[in-house]
């Protein structure tokens, strides 16, 4: 078969069947209902033996546009007389012989677990997505509906920092292309997903200590990675009951906003410390670190502090 493409003036004239429209529009949106699970539920229980569908909803399966319209919809379930709970499936069908997508009520197997969803592709058969499980008992004259909505999602956007979609709706993500920070709108801000900033050196000067080895941070996606340095004590001795500051200073941006952070350090002698890592939040002391429940440290003593991470956003 030669290549073809459509619509255009060589193929048919520019009519399109609904098999070419489907292969044309099904990456158009996603399968799924508009909206998010915030809203209300889709499929609830009806009276009786019934569940109903809710008024004005719509959705898109394979590129094909449905609504539930102004008033509605109520679906029957079948009785159950097996001696076993079935569970049924309510779903969104298209079904390709009339090229439309309704609602459907999918049975269950007695004793087993909702039925499967038919996804076809192809120019025949049908596709469906799940809308809610409605759970039978045997000889049951009411039915139970657990929500089961397949929602559309929202594609990643590519900005910048400064210039994010002003009116982002939940799920809504995006790629800044200055920062290289993937965000996710969550409903009232925009959190932070991934981001690589390799490694930032965090050594600070402190009087009466030297370091033979850097102290550094991985930041990953709102999470520290902090990799201690090295110390040597180049100043007098400090008495156990004093706590002093090591050689270094976390960048605010780094900061865990209310926490102090502790870690564990060796000391000359095999000796026990705890390195205290201040919170943003903190009067006196905010990102920086000092060595405290310790014993008493001399000049020469060597602080070997161990690896932590904590989340900052």
């Amino acid at each position: 078969m030669a290549q073809d493409s459509w619509p255009s003036p060589s193929h048919n004239n520019r009519a399109v069947n609904d098999a070419e429209y489907e292969r044309m529009a099904a990456r158009f949106s996603d399968n799924g209902v508009y909206g998010t699970p915030l809203d209300a539920a889709v499929v609830s229980a009806g009276a009786g033996r019934t569940v109903n569908v809710r008024a004005n909803v719509e959705a898109s399966v394979r590129g094909h546009a449905w609504t539930s319209g102004s008033s509605g919809d109520t679906l029957p379930i079948d009785a159950n007389t097996s001696g076993q709970t079935r569970v049924d499936r309510v779903v969104l069908r298209l079904t390709r012989s009339t090229w439309q997508v309704r609602t459907a009520v999918k049975l269950g197997t007695p004793g087993g677990s909702a039925p499967a969803l038919s996804q076809q592709t192809g120019d025949t058969g049908t596709y469906e997505i799940p809308l809610a499980k409605v759970t039978v008992l045997t000889g049951a004259s009411a039915v139970t509906v657990a929500r089961e909505e397949l929602y559309v999602g929202s594609r990643i956007r590519t900005c910048t920092s400064s210039t994010r979609n002003p009116n982002p709706v939940r799920g809504e993500m995006c790629f800044e292309t200055d920062t290289g920070q993937v965000r996710v709108w969550n409903g009232s801000a925009w959190k932070l997903m991934y981001e690589d900033s390799s490694w930032v050196l965090v050594d600070a000067a402190v009087s009466g200590w030297s370091k033979t080895a850097d102290s550094v941070l991985d930041y990953q996606a709102g999470t520290v990675h902090f990799r201690l340095g090295n110390y040597t004590r180049t100043g007098g001795a400090v008495a156990s009951a004093t706590d002093t500051r090591l050689p270094v200073l976390i960048p605010a941006a780094y900061r865990h906003k209310t926490r102090t952070i502790r870690s564990i350090a060796y000391i000359t002698g095999a000796r026990i410390g705890s390195v205290t890592i201040y919170a943003a939040n903190d009067a006196n002391r905010p990102g920086q670190v000092w060595l405290t429940s310790k014993p008493a440290i001399a000049t020469g003593d060597v602080v070997l502090p161990g690896s932590v991470s904590w989340a900052v956003s």
